[in-house]
């Protein structure tokens, strides 16, 4: 990504982005998006980054030797810290859809942002809201108040977020509407794709901004606006 793109791409919304990459594959039917209804805990920029994936757990105490879960924790916030940037926690909670642990919280959403991390993905929950590091949005499932047992169970695999399937360096998109995944084919025209959309939005936006604006300004606008967009 050039600095002009990742630019654009934060400062879009991600219905924005979903709609673009079908404007690039000439196409509707694009699902590489979450289901449901996620909770974010800052609306003012989405996250942008290559992701970094993990699986967790907390319903129950790790069975492994307290050591083994160390070396693992240790590892994992290793390759956060080390992953290419932009980057973003992308974190399947295993206890779906009964997760407990609350994992990003005041301390790891402060850990993550100090690593140059651009926020976090996930399916479990957050907690700490007012307490939370600026410039840090995280994605979640829920808001709960514990952390219960929480524990790293793999790292670098592939995880599922609410549908979404996500591989380890997948381009991620996410903001208070949920994520969806950049794929590789539409990057080298994604940037066009996003300004074609957005030009082709203004068509309808425009005129029904205007003072006066009646059917049949909106049935001229409209198709203009159909001929233009995918």
């Amino acid at each position: 990504m050039t600095p002009d793109f990742l630019d654009l791409l934060r400062r879009v919304d991600t219905p924005t982005v979903c709609n673009a990459i079908e404007v690039v594959q000439g196409k509707r039917g694009f699902n590489a998006f979450t289901r449901g209804t996620m909770q974010c805990s800052d609306v003012s920029q989405p996250v942008v980054g290559y992701a970094v994936t993990a699986q967790i757990a907390a319903l129950k105490p790790p069975p492994e030797a307290p050591e083994v879960i160390r070396a693992r924790r240790m590892a994992y916030y290793k390759a956060m810290h080390d992953a290419p940037k932009p980057s973003v926690a992308v974190i399947e909670d295993l206890d779906f859809p009964d997760c407990i642990g609350a994992y990003w919280g005041e301390v790891n959403t402060t850990i993550h942002k100090g690593f140059g991390m651009s926020g976090a993905l996930t399916n479990g929950v957050m907690r700490d809201l007012g307490d939370l590091p600026p410039g840090f949005p995280v994605i979640a499932g829920s808001v709960g108040p514990s952390h219960g047992f929480v524990h790293v169970r793999s790292l670098g695999e592939p995880v599922t977020v609410f549908g979404l399937h996500v591989a380890q360096g997948a381009l991620i998109h996410a903001d208070r509407h949920g994520a969806v995944v950049i794929p590789p084919a539409v990057l080298p025209d994604l940037h066009k794709g996003i300004e074609k959309l957005l030009a082709t939005e203004r068509l309808i936006l425009d005129p029904a901004r205007m003072p006066g604006f009646d059917f049949n300004a909106f049935e001229l606008a409209w198709t203009a606006f159909e001929k233009a967009r995918t």
